[in-house]
């Protein structure tokens, strides 16, 4: 369970472009210190700005946003914040990263399509090394330690055992979240464009 602290705020730049997330205790210290605002919609989808003190002064009587509470007040946690001076957007470029794979993948073994912690997790060539398989995006699959054993060396189609996704380099996306569409708030919608996948990393 997600203490509303921690929980996601989607960060946008001063054009209002999606540019990443943070947890909510970073998105209100950052309204503290005027850094941003919050970007609040009403039911009929008019954004509003406010500041620290505005915000805090805004009701706590609506049941889609989480409380915190202070020692003295109580204040909602915002969804999403505008950054008051940031007018980049992060590269589009994706590291080629073991951990990057696997957010591609969304942690999924690609053979037995079961979710696996980072420790129970390999790296498989779809066409091994010793065959001329390369190393990149295109080649290699999230794969867990079982599967990755019993493929080895061997070849897809030999081992009987393919991809359920082809690999490909993974779009870049402006969040790092891997919710999916029916877990995001809905305020996010407007600003971020979800893939089908709806993980961090698509491909």
């Amino acid at each position: 369970m997600i203490i509303p602290l921690d929980s996601p705020v989607l960060v946008l730049n001063r054009y209002w472009q999606p540019v990443n997330t943070c947890s909510a205790r970073r998105a209100l210290s950052l309204l503290f210190l005027g850094h941003a605002e919050v970007v609040h919609s009403d039911e009929e989808q008019s954004y509003a700005t406010h500041d620290f003190a505005s915000w805090l002064a805004q009701p706590i009587s609506d049941g889609a946003h989480e409380i915190v509470h202070t020692v003295q007040r109580a204040m909602r946690v915002p969804k999403i914040i505008v950054l008051a001076f940031y007018d980049r957007l992060p590269k589009k470029d994706v590291k080629f990263s073991r951990e990057n794979v696997f957010r591609r993948d969304a942690y999924t073994c690609q053979y037995c399509c079961k979710i696996f912690t980072t420790a129970d997790l390999n790296i498989d060539h779809v066409v091994p090394r010793d065959k001329g398989g390369p190393t990149t995006w295109e080649n290699v699959v999230c794969s867990c330690v079982r599967c990755n054993t019993r493929k080895a060396n061997k070849m897809p189609k030999e081992a009987g055992m393919i991809p359920r996704k082809e690999p490909k380099a993974p779009r870049w996306r402006p969040f790092y979240s891997p919710m999916a569409e029916d877990g995001m708030p809905k305020d996010w919608l407007r600003f971020v464009e979800l893939p089908q996948a709806s993980v961090e990393l698509t491909a």
